[in-house]
């Protein structure tokens, strides 16, 4: 685990965004931690955030024109993180995002901001089906670009769910493998249970953990 890792792992749990407990999913699943972006809801939290995820792009080293935050949680993350990474690097990367209905009046469309040409990095905070992920690819390819690569916050590494069953990959692999570009995340289940285990008081917590992965993970 990386300094940077670690230190948003502890920025996430002093921000509530992170806890540890007992938590049901959408997918009816009991995972014994929830992450929740929308709870970086202030002008300080969002701008931490969005530093981590500027070095999280930043040591990736992939290289792209455009940054394209699907609506509604990538239309902050990625004006919040274009402004980091100009703050960080003094370079400018243009960011876009996409309205969910479009306009029929002003500029019209369902785009915002930079225009979607050359290589085009996706933001968002996890893939959970990959539906709004694969909405951005067809958003992109209709524009004539190419996506190159997704950022996100977290990496659950955990299988998928298909049908009430665990698929053999997750999300996240499915979308490597279907679309030929890396996912990179912030943090990891992995980058979560390293953390723990640096922890004197968390036994209880690291072993649902492990179990959790053990389980379910990939």
């Amino acid at each position: 685990m990386l300094p940077y890792q670690e230190q948003f792992i502890e920025f996430a749990l002093k921000s509530g965004v992170l806890r540890f407990g007992e938590f049901t999913l959408k997918s009816g699943r009991i995972s014994p931690y929830f992450f929740n972006t929308g709870l970086f809801d202030s002008g300080a939290t969002m701008l931490q955030f969005s530093r981590f995820f500027a070095t999280s792009v930043e040591h990736s080293a992939i290289e792209f024109d455009v940054l394209f935050g699907p609506a509604y949680k990538g239309i902050t993350l990625a004006c919040a993180t274009a402004m980091a990474l100009s703050d960080n690097t003094g370079k400018e990367v243009p960011f876009a995002f996409n309205r969910k209905e479009k306009k029929d009046h002003g500029e019209g469309g369902s785009l915002v901001g930079a225009p979607l040409a050359g290589s085009i990095a996706i933001i968002d905070d996890v893939i959970t089906a990959g539906t709004a992920i694969r909405e951005s690819f067809e958003i992109i390819d209709a524009a004539n670009a190419k996506a190159s690569a997704v950022f996100l916050a977290l990496d659950r590494q955990e299988r998928g769910q298909k049908d009430g069953q665990p698929t053999e990959t997750s999300a996240i692999q499915q979308v490597e493998l279907e679309f030929g570009i890396p996912v990179v995340a912030i943090a990891t289940m992995n980058n979560l249970i390293d953390y723990l285990k640096k922890q004197d008081d968390q036994s209880e917590h690291l072993d649902k953990m492990l179990a959790y992965r053990e389980q379910y993970g990939i």
